[in-house]
């Protein structure tokens, strides 16, 4: 009696409303970052690399509120030539007058974007060539493999050289030639992971129930590949920078652009190491290793957090 009269004064359990597909997977994946975040913030170092990174973001994004345009012209210079940290010029003044930090304030975004855009590029053709392979197979796979190999065996930097040389001194051609200069190691990580998807048993089951080959690749194979793809992009970044960093200092970045590397480029010009001129090729310098750095350190992390044998340790 006292639980139908339970029932009637409103306390009854109801049936729970059933979830569409939809809403099932984004509860799912929801579920999934928070363990993944929880993971990725018990990894000291990875959280210290997102916290570099993060304070180099917000000086390229505040870049205009941080320091006026007008002190990369030339023209415009009011310091001395090569004066050092100051009251007025923090860290100094390079051979031209201009101030070092509004110098690396601006840069910051020129390295970041060419990284960031020559690494997007680099992931897009090496997954799509790691994946066509190591799928297909075939005498497609096999000459798709054989070109990847090719590169591989050529000499990154002086391809990236003669690319640089060949193409001309501008910020477009400095991020072609990182980004089709590095993708052959991640065409090969994604050829083999495909390689070990297509065994599985779930596409043997999608194969079995009439799926096709775009919508086993769509929906099973790169789903599954993306993890890695993430993973390797953060690591990809810091060789794009650390390339475009080369690149400058060896006089083929864009003349017109201020960034790290072309400041290194000037110090070295200027014989800024004889004359004592520290402030000219530290700070630059540095910049360039942080970055790396936090890119480095959070590549670990996520490989940590996406690995499920990392994970499991």
């Amino acid at each position: 009696m006292s639980a139908a009269g339970g029932d009637g004064g409103g306390g009854a359990l109801r049936p729970p409303a059933t979830l569409s597909a939809r809403q099932l997977a984004r509860r799912r994946r929801r579920d999934a970052l928070g363990r993944n975040w929880r993971i990725f913030r018990g990894n000291r170092s990875g959280l210290l690399g997102l916290a570099i990174l993060a304070s180099f973001v917000l000086v390229a994004i505040a870049a205009p509120l941080l320091a006026s345009p007008e002190g990369l012209d030339v023209t415009k210079a009011t310091g001395g030539v090569l004066e050092p940290p100051s009251s007025e010029y923090w860290l100094g003044t390079d051979d031209q007058g201009r101030s070092v930090l509004t110098l690396l304030i601006w840069g910051a975004r020129i390295s970041l974007f060419v990284g960031l855009a020559a690494t997007l590029i680099s992931m897009v053709i090496g997954t799509l060539v790691g994946l066509t392979s190591g799928y297909f197979g075939g005498w497609a796979g096999g000459a798709l493999f054989r070109v990847t190999e090719w590169f591989l065996a050529i000499p990154f930097l002086p391809f990236a050289i003669v690319l640089a040389t060949v193409l001309g001194r501008s910020l477009l051609n400095i991020i072609i030639v990182i980004g089709v200069t590095s993708w052959p190691s991640t065409a090969l990580l994604i050829r083999s992971q495909t390689l070990s998807i297509k065994e599985r048993p779930y596409l043997e089951r999608a194969r079995v129930l009439g799926a096709g080959r775009w919508h086993q690749m769509s929906r099973h194979v790169l789903p599954n590949l993306m993890p890695m793809v993430f993973a390797n992009t953060t690591l990809t970044v810091a060789i794009a920078i650390l390339t475009e960093t080369t690149l400058s200092f060896l006089g083929l970045g864009d003349p017109t652009r201020v960034s790290w590397g072309s400041m290194l480029d000037d110090a070295f010009a200027v014989g800024a190491i004889t004359t004592g001129a520290w402030w000219f090729i530290v700070p630059p310098g540095v910049c360039v290793v942080l970055v790396v750095l936090a890119f480095t350190l959070i590549g670990q992390a996520l490989e940590e957090v996406l690995n499920p044998r990392l994970k499991d340790r």
